[in-house]
């Protein structure tokens, strides 16, 4: 089988095609013929070696996101068949309940090989049964961006009809917030510095959308914007993807003992200009989301089959032109996922 691997070398270029064998499950495992893989912010970080000792340093197999066909079972499988549709959850290893360190360890694509080979042994634990309606790079997205997206409207969120979301960005996780909030019966204010794609963010059911770069000030606009829609102090649930640069604007567009669903730290990854008062004095509750376990993955997908629910994919990719992918999403160009097709359909 082929695969693409970053040898000792980091950045894009050092990703290269190898040749390996077709590894064979065992006790409790699959094996999973990979049809698609999408990327995630996370994935650039991986390419440059941004999480240093914490990441395979030689020949490490990239992307945690994956969905494909079982083409093998190992023995006492008896959950999947061969020619189940299935996709991987982003930890390998989270069943239910709490994080734990664990869980933690067992993503994918970083300290282990991913997803962007044509074939993975995969734990009966570590999939779901794919929603019929999605292709394989549809479903590929919904490793990582949709159940994070999920956790922090619907698992932590706790996001009920007539609330106020707030989201920042096109890409995956903001596009699929949308999705979900407006499935939950709220309103959603997106933020995006291209007015193109604000228009595309209001078609998939965005109520609201405000260029940050022509009103830097943008968080006293949410808050006046969820005040008229609901009478009350501001947004609900404000999905945070920007880090540094952003978190004071959220903190100001959040009403009083609203959340703040702390995902992404796009543009930095300190705490710079917060103002813990502010914080402390309106009572806001910071949320950390990081993806989620694999029973919320199972709900997720039943919500996604029920509503006959798209995620939105940018751009698919070749698996011969990984690289062109990386490259797209590090030029922040595309409206929601950038996904990598591996089985050539």
């Amino acid at each position: 089988m082929r695969a693409q691997v970053f040898s000792t070398s980091t950045g894009i270029d050092a990703l290269t095609m190898i040749e390996a064998p077709v590894p064979t499950p065992g006790p409790g495992e699959v094996l999973v013929k990979v049809g698609a893989a999408s990327l995630n912010y996370r994935d650039l970080l991986i390419a440059k070696g941004g999480y240093r000792s914490r990441q395979k340093q030689e020949n490490l197999v990239p992307l945690s996101d994956g969905a494909g066909t079982i083409t093998a079972l190992g023995d006492n499988v008896t959950a999947f068949d061969v020619g189940d549709r299935v996709t991987a959850c982003f930890f390998q290893d989270w069943p239910a309940g709490r994080a734990t360190d664990h869980a933690m360890e067992s993503d994918s694509g970083r300290a282990s090989d991913g997803f962007l080979q044509e074939y993975r042994i995969c734990p009966v634990g570590g999939l779901v049964k794919t929603p019929d309606h999605l292709s394989d790079a549809e479903a590929a997205s919904l490793s990582c961006a949709g159940l994070t997206a999920w956790s922090a409207v619907v698992r932590h969120g706790q996001v009920q009809p007539g609330d106020v979301v707030l989201t920042q960005g096109t890409g995956g996780v903001s596009l699929f917030a949308v999705q979900f909030a407006k499935l939950a019966g709220a309103s959603v204010i997106i933020t995006s510095s291209s007015d193109d794609k604000l228009v595309k963010a209001k078609a998939l059911g965005a109520d609201f959308g405000i260029n940050y770069a022509d009103n830097p000030e943008w968080g006293a606009i949410a808050r006046d914007i969820a005040k008229d829609l609901t009478g009350g102090d501001g947004v609900d649930n404000v999905i945070e993807l920007g880090g540094t640069q952003t978190m004071k604007q959220s903190l100001i567009a959040g009403r009083p003992g609203g959340t703040l669903s702390l995902i992404g730290v796009l543009s930095g990854a300190t705490t710079g200009n917060v103002l813990l008062p502010f914080i402390i004095s309106r009572d806001v509750r910071l949320q950390g989301v990081t993806v989620g376990p694999r029973e919320d993955m199972v709900r997720m997908c039943q919500a996604i089959s029920q509503a006959k629910i798209e995620p939105v994919i940018d751009q698919v990719f070749d698996f011969e032109n990984s690289q062109d992918a990386y490259r797209y999403l590090e030029s922040s160009a595309h409206f929601g996922k950038v996904c990598i097709r591996l089985d050539g359909a």
